[in-house]
């Protein structure tokens, strides 16, 4: 796998303990050309599949791969849009393979990437995986959940605190595959990076069990690598309810 000097990248996933297949999937990208590179900077994508009989784990690489294929393939120069076309094109393609494979129908997943290109971020989200942002010491999170206790906290009917160990927690409002048109975020203005800024994609099963500031104390701290492996580590500990992914980024 191709890095260029000026990031340090670590990933890792981890079936957990209560299940048998491992339905995420995550990928990192450059183009081999300076030129392209020029053009369309780095690419990394975190998914969580759902969907029974390895629907799943199928739709979370179907996500993955078409937005790397189609982002990097799109001869735009603007982030933003090429990432928009990327997610359509792995939203109907889901749908599409659903389709032709029966015993697939109804799968879905979730999908989180950002582009790192002139020292700006730029990022496309659906689902209840997330990004983070590290930076001097404090994290904040940059993506919203799309899921049905978030949409309780909008409406003021939970705090997030109760969210936090809500029972429909899980239940999502937008996914890649779903029936409906893709209903993605998109950053509407690219964020400027710094030196020494980390960027965290992680799925439910780490977010949804080690804090925020855990994550901090991690992530912030520690090589990439051994921040991956000390967070999926604490997830486990408290019960591994999920599949773990996470890809740490911290720029140079």
């Amino acid at each position: 796998m191709l890095i260029r000097p000026g990031l340090e990248l670590a990933n890792l996933t981890d079936t957990g303990l209560h299940r048998s297949q491992n339905q995420d999937y995550y990928c990192y990208a450059e183009p081999e050309s300076e030129d392209e590179f020029l053009i369309k900077g780095r690419l990394a994508v975190i998914a969580d599949g759902m969907g029974g009989h390895h629907g799943g784990e199928v739709a979370s690489r179907i996500a993955a791969e078409r937005v790397r294929d189609v982002y990097l393939a799109n001869p735009g120069s603007d982030p933003r849009e090429s990432l928009i076309v990327a997610f359509h094109d792995a939203h109907t393609s889901i749908q599409e393979y659903g389709r032709q494979n029966p015993e697939f129908e109804g799968m879905g997943t979730t999908c989180t990437c950002v582009v790192l290109k002139d020292h700006q971020l730029y990022y496309g989200h659906v689902g209840d995986s997330r990004l983070y942002l590290i930076r001097d010491g404090a994290i904040s999170l940059l993506t919203e959940d799309h899921s049905y206790v978030q949409k309780l906290v909008r409406q003021g009917m939970l705090t997030s605190e109760e969210a936090a160990s809500h029972p429909d927690r899980n239940i999502l409002t937008a996914a890649l595959g779903m029936p409906a048109a893709v209903a993605a975020d998109f950053s509407s203005e690219p964020i400027p990076l710094q030196s020494g800024d980390v960027l965290l994609l992680c799925t439910d099963g780490l977010h949804g069990l080690v804090s925020d500031q855990e994550v901090l104390a991690r992530a912030a701290y520690e090589p990439p690598l051994q921040a991956c492996r000390d967070l999926i580590q604490a997830a486990i500990e408290r019960g591994g309810f999920d599949n773990i992914t996470l890809q740490i980024l911290r720029i140079a």
